[in-house]
């Protein structure tokens, strides 16, 4: 009976033990799901960013509209230089030139010794530049030299010749009064006397002419010697030691003509053509503002000095000459250079203080009833729209600009209509 029950319950714990096993294997739909992995959620991140990426990249190449090509020029101040309200009449272009300038050369062929000057130098009138080989002119000297030596030594003979026969002549008269001597013996004396006086005459003038042959050599020499015919700057040096120069050019293209260039930076003016159409608002005396292309934003005051009274039928202009009233050695000859010629403004005008900037009058543009100009921004790859206040018309296809517009500022000139605020625009040359 005993054993019974032990068995009994031995069989009741293996079945208990079962429950709970399969109590442990049964899913809980209940229970909350798992927590997700961080890694999964950056990976996911990270994707979708690149994918935006991309997005924005492909926009940027193939979405944006082509930039748009467009010319442009600057805004300047109003009287800014001249002081006053002047408006400009008309516009011309033209070249700095100088009214002396001379390209230096020896007066005779011969080899260069030595060249004293470089491009740039400042020299003063009568500086030497350079020297030539003064063999052959140094023996000419010595030759005349001793020709004069030779013409001194024959005229000292002839006057010791001379005063002989004069004392001999004043003998002979004294013993002929006497009649101690013939006659004929005391006129063959004086007629030797008298040819003596006109030996004497004849030495005496080649003397002087090998005194003046003597001269001519030693300005020979002193012609080897190349010196500068004013003050000035050397803009050029043509020749070198060892070449051969030569006023004539003798040689053919193996001899140079100069040694170098010299400008008188003190005679620069400005050149221009003007049409023949418009010569007619220009006068003598009359304002200018130059602009040289190499510094656009430098106003020179200048005035007219004269019209050449002549007209080139080529190209149907006249030729006008205008003095620069400021000096600078930026200031260089052959330089580019705009020209404005400014109308005098009337007395009780000239005190007013001058209002606004100059634009371009192909600038300005109008969009929804309202007078704008498109103004490059930032580095010059897009425009800003501006809004502007417009005043009167300026000479030069000018406009007064009395607000919205700075000088400096480049504007486009003739905007399309598709232009906007922040179009992208590329500026052509």
């Amino acid at each position: 009976m005993g054993q019974t029950s032990d068995l009994f319950r031995h069989s009741l714990d293996r079945m208990n033990a079962s429950s709970e096993l399969l109590k442990e294997l049964r899913i809980d739909r209940k229970a909350p799901p798992p927590p997700p992995r961080p890694g999964l959620w950056i990976g996911v991140g990270v994707a979708a960013l690149a994918v935006l990426l991309l997005a924005l990249a492909g926009w940027w190449l193939f979405g944006r509209p082509d930039p748009v090509e467009v010319r442009t020029e600057t805004v300047v101040a109003i009287g800014s230089t001249t002081g006053t309200s002047a408006a400009s009449v008309l516009d011309a272009t033209g070249y700095v030139v100088a009214r002396r300038m001379a390209t230096v050369s020896a007066k005779v062929t011969g080899k260069v010794r030595e060249v004293l000057i470089e491009e740039g130098q400042q020299v003063e009138a009568g500086e030497v530049l350079a020297t030539l080989d003064p063999v052959d002119a140094a023996a000419q000297r010595e030759l005349a030299e001793a020709q004069l030596a030779a013409a001194r030594s024959a005229v000292a003979g002839v006057e010791a010749q001379l005063r002989e026969a004069e004392s001999q002549a004043r003998r002979l008269g004294a013993l002929v009064e006497q009649q101690l001597v013939s006659k004929a013996q005391y006129e063959q004396a004086v007629a030797a006397r008298d040819a003596l006086r006109a030996q004497l005459a004849t030495t005496r003038r080649n003397a002087g002419v090998a005194a003046d042959q003597l001269e001519i050599a030693r300005l020979g020499v002193d012609h080897t010697i190349v010196r500068a015919p004013f003050a000035g700057v050397v803009i050029a040096k043509a020749a070198q030691p060892g070449e051969i120069v030569s006023p004539l050019s003798a040689g053919g293209g193996f001899t140079r003509t100069g040694i170098g260039t010299i400008v008188d930076m003190d005679s620069l003016e400005v050149e221009v053509d003007v049409g023949e159409q418009y010569i007619g608002r220009v006068k003598p005396g009359m304002p200018v503002q130059a602009t040289l292309n190499a510094y656009p934003d430098w106003k020179i005051p200048a005035h007219v000095i004269a019209i050449v009274p002549a007209a080139d039928r080529g190209k149907a202009t006249v030729k006008v000459r205008i003095a620069l009233d400021e000096r600078d050695e930026r200031i260089v000859p052959e330089m580019g250079v705009a020209v404005s010629f400014l109308e005098k403004p009337p007395e009780q005008e000239q005190a007013a203080a001058p209002r606004g900037v100059r634009a371009p009058a192909r600038a300005i543009a109008e969009r929804d009833g309202r007078d704008v100009a498109f103004v490059l921004a930032g580095d010059g790859e897009e425009v800003e729209l501006r809004e502007v206040e417009v005043g009167r018309a300026l000479g030069g296809n000018g406009q007064q600009v009395l607000s919205g517009l700075s000088a400096g500022e480049e504007v486009v000139l003739d905007p399309p209509a598709s232009l906007a605020d922040g179009s992208r625009v590329v500026v052509s040359q």
